[in-house]
């Protein structure tokens, strides 16, 4: 509950101080993107129209690997994804990644701590991909 939680004040740092009144970019905005070489506004508002795409999907990958979360919840906010969406998907993928490694301990006990520190990241990872390449074969068929 408590990620979750951390999850929305992302999403309203990015929803509420990302833009100016205007539209534009604030000194925020600047500030992480100045010291990206050749990253521009184009391409800022081409991960926008991802986003667009596949909100859920990429809030649910962030949550359940080891890719930087509060990266993902300031720029869902910026982008302006819908809040029950974003909350869904932080809820079930959070809830997941923190579940699966309770279960793990209980099911295992405690020698399964040191496996999980080193190799939990890089299993979520492949969990991620095999799961996005199966419903990616699926829509083939």
């Amino acid at each position: 509950m408590g990620s979750v939680l951390g999850a929305f004040l992302g999403y309203a740092i990015g929803h509420f101080l990302w833009w100016t009144p205007a539209g534009g970019f604030t000194g925020i905005a600047e500030f992480f993107f100045a010291n990206i070489p050749g990253f521009t506004k184009d391409a800022f508002y081409g991960i926008q129209k991802t986003y667009e795409t596949y909100d859920f999907w990429i809030v649910f990958t962030a949550g359940f690997t080891p890719l930087p979360y509060k990266v993902i919840t300031i720029s869902s906010g910026a982008f302006n994804i819908g809040l029950a969406v974003f909350i869904i998907a932080s809820t079930i993928s959070r809830g997941a990644r923190f579940f699966l490694v309770a279960f793990l301990i209980r099911k295992f006990g405690p020698q399964i701590k040191s496996f999980i520190e080193k190799y939990f990241n890089w299993l979520a990872i492949a969990f991620t991909v095999l799961l996005i390449g199966g419903f990616l074969a699926i829509k083939q068929f």
